[in-house]
């Protein structure tokens, strides 16, 4: 009974030892989960690096990120979650969006058909390519999103239009959609997650 009892001792000092271990190196890797306020999902942040991210850190297993500051903000999976997905899109602005202007005209004047029509042409552009769906992103898209090709980050249903979440969330990975019309503009959508 003494020896079973030793052993336990050993083990549990073991995995005491392990797991102080762990955290030492979570806590030296200086990452962080935190909540976005915008997005309302988590992401990761640096605080040594200032670095943040939707994905997890790769050098760090499963078991560190949950043992990271903040982990009580995952709700199941590494990237936001389950029922999260990431999608990316090129936006139109026209006269009668929400907000009729953009980082690159102060005083969006066109109509929602002109919008449609110039969205359409990117469209017939990018064809299946997610290589010049970024590139006219980046130049052509009136959200900030332009900045990163596009890139929406994860999100779940509830964060977007509802316009917007159904086709996004009724696209496979690696799909387009039509053009969409949410009251911010005119988009198309490409599901990334």
């Amino acid at each position: 009974m003494s020896t079973v009892s030793v052993v336990n001792r050993t083990t549990n000092t073991t995995k005491a030892t392990s797991s102080s271990h762990q955290i030492n190196l979570v806590m030296s890797s200086g990452w962080e989960i935190r909540m976005s306020n915008s997005k309302g999902i988590p992401y990761y942040f640096n605080a040594a690096t200032k670095q943040s991210s939707w994905d997890a850190p790769s050098e760090l297993s499963e078991d560190q990120i949950k043992s990271l500051p903040g982990s009580q903000h995952l709700s199941g999976g590494s990237s936001g979650g389950a029922g999260t997905i990431t999608a990316s899109h090129l936006l139109v602005k026209h006269k009668d969006s929400r907000r009729p202007s953009s980082w690159k005209e102060a005083n969006i004047t066109r109509s929602k058909e002109e919008a449609t029509d110039i969205l359409r042409g990117y469209q017939a552009q990018v064809g299946n390519s997610r290589e010049k769906f970024e590139e006219l992103a980046n130049i052509h898209s009136d959200c900030s999103s332009h900045s990163q090709k596009g890139n929406l980050g994860p999100f779940s249903k509830g964060q977007m239009q509802k316009p917007f979440e159904d086709a996004a969330f009724g696209l496979q990975v690696g799909e387009f959609s039509d053009i969409i019309s949410t009251d911010s503009g005119v988009h198309i959508i490409l599901r990334t997650a």
